[in-house]
């Protein structure tokens, strides 16, 4: 990434407490941007969701892992990644949430790319507009 007032990146245990971090420390960067609402609560959003599930199910049968996120501006699209070395993304049938994250997170981004390699990981990538009226979903 090119310089730190377009780019930020982090990284922390893949532990509970985490996703609150990671989410307000995503917050506290965007708003140094004067990054408007929406998208501000819809990238929130998608760092809580995806480190969510970076917690819940990236390390399981590995030692406890780390989560890394990482934002960046290119003119008016917010780049976003949240990515683990875990175990891969894969169906679990013991899984503690109800199984509508990846589906909240896409509908909430402009564009949502997921990466995994079994064993190697996993790398979700989500697009926002900066411009809050292309940002608004239309109402019904």
């Amino acid at each position: 990434m090119s310089s730190a007032t377009d780019s930020v990146a982090w990284a922390w245990p893949a532990e509970v407490p985490s996703v609150a971090t990671a989410r307000h420390a995503v917050d506290a960067w965007l708003r140094t941007l004067e990054t408007p609402a929406p998208p501000l609560g819809d990238v929130a959003l998608v760092v809580s969701e995806a480190v969510t599930n970076v917690v819940n199910h990236a390390y399981i049968g590995l030692d406890q892992g780390e989560v890394r996120v990482e934002l960046s501006l290119n003119g008016s699209e917010l780049a976003l990644v949240v990515a683990d070395d875990g175990t891969g993304l894969r169906p679990r049938p013991d899984s503690p949430g109800l199984g509508y994250g990846l589906a909240l997170m896409v509908a909430v981004s402009k564009r949502f790319e997921a990466q995994t390699v079994e064993g190697s990981g996993t790398r979700l990538c989500a697009w926002f507009s900066r411009d809050a009226a292309e940002a608004t979903l239309p109402s019904a």
